[in-house]
């Protein structure tokens, strides 16, 4: 029971959240079945968001436990405010209207009105989107695995080599430029110019969020460390890692439902019960409970990564997505319970 606690908040939202779904169907559609239908759909997004995100709560909770409490309380406080209505209700509408050459209300008006229309416009841009962030995540997990420091191994026949490998400067860079060039000369014509251009965009990102940390951390160029402007900078990373989680999610959401309302609702609600999840593992201690838990996240994130650079050329379903991020963490977790078992005999 003592698990529910962390949760509290996230089902008093979901009630809200269902609420205000049917609400928005009943709306658009004077109907109980309009009502039930987006009630439905709803439920569909969080679970939805749950999935792809789960990861994401396991490294959240990694980087919170390096954070001083206030920074800790400020992302689980404006982070969740700009995880709800940033990423899930500003972005799509600010997307369409940069890709449809419109002002912000005219696209807001777009989704009101004719969601349609405006559901299809960001179907449209998904290829420039998922290479976006499919670099992003692609570096952050190479970033992790060709760490000289790392003396934790859970698939040690791969690991060991990746530290190896990590020897070689800006290792991760040259394979994430490989991998996104290898899936441009696949993608249609029309769309390679712009996926390059967007890959090369989250390699930018990438390096501005290590830069602006190498800055924070030392202001002065001095070897002292700082940790509140420490804590600052991992909020920011924090804070554009889930930006890169989210489009994904944001993107299939569309696949689900048009209306702009009900996936902001949805994803919402399911992004609290990831906020939730990342609570529960720090106040908990889960990562130091589960050791390889981390590495399993990470294997996850590679997986979403090149799912997100292959939907450039392939769509893939997103729940095949959220599932193979659910197998590597559900092992991560086995073998550390394995591990465990062993370490006590």
């Amino acid at each position: 029971m003592r698990f529910l606690k962390y949760f509290t908040n996230s089902f008093i939202v979901t009630a809200v959240g269902l609420a205000l779904a049917a609400f928005v169907g009943f709306y658009y559609t004077p109907t109980a079945d309009a009502a039930l239908r987006a009630m439905f759909l709803t439920f569909i997004l969080i679970i939805l968001e749950i999935s792809i995100s789960f990861d994401n709560a396991v490294v959240n909770a990694k980087v919170l436990q390096e954070m001083t409490p206030k920074w800790q309380h400020r992302f689980l406080t404006w982070g969740m405010l700009i995880a709800v209505f940033g990423m899930r209700l500003v972005f799509p509408i600010m997307i369409v209207s940069i890709m449809a050459h419109i002002n912000p209300l005219s696209a807001v008006n777009l989704a009101l009105f004719r969601p349609a229309e405006y559901a299809q416009m960001m179907l449209d841009i998904h290829h420039e989107v998922s290479a976006f962030g499919g670099v992003f995540l692609l570096l952050v997990s190479l970033k992790y695995f060709f760490d000289r420091e790392k003396e934790i191994h859970w698939i040690r026949v791969i690991e060991s080599r990746l530290v190896k490998m990590g020897k070689l400067e800006s290792i991760e860079i040259g394979i994430a430029l490989l991998i996104l060039t290898v899936f441009t000369i696949y993608a249609d014509p029309t769309h390679q110019l712009s996926i390059i251009i967007s890959g090369i965009a989250g390699i930018i990102v990438f390096l501005g969020v290590e830069a602006i940390g190498v800055i924070l951390a030392h202001p002065d160029g001095s070897k002292g460390h700082d940790i509140e402007k420490i804590s600052a900078s991992l909020f920011i990373y924090l804070e554009v890692l889930d930006a890169s989680f989210s489009f994904d999610g944001v993107i299939g959401a569309f696949a689900i439902s048009n209306n702009i309302f009900i996936i902001t609702i949805g994803l919402g609600v399911g992004a609290m019960f990831v906020r939730s999840l990342t609570i529960l593992m720090v106040g908990e201690g889960t990562l130091n409970s589960f050791k390889y838990l981390e590495h399993g996240a990470f294997y996850a994130i590679i997986a979403l990564a090149l799912i997100m650079i292959a939907n450039t050329v392939i769509h893939t379903s997103e729940i095949f997505t959220g599932l193979i991020g659910a197998v590597f963490i559900g092992l991560s977790i086995f073998s550390s319970m394995k591990d465990r078992k062993i370490m006590a005999d």
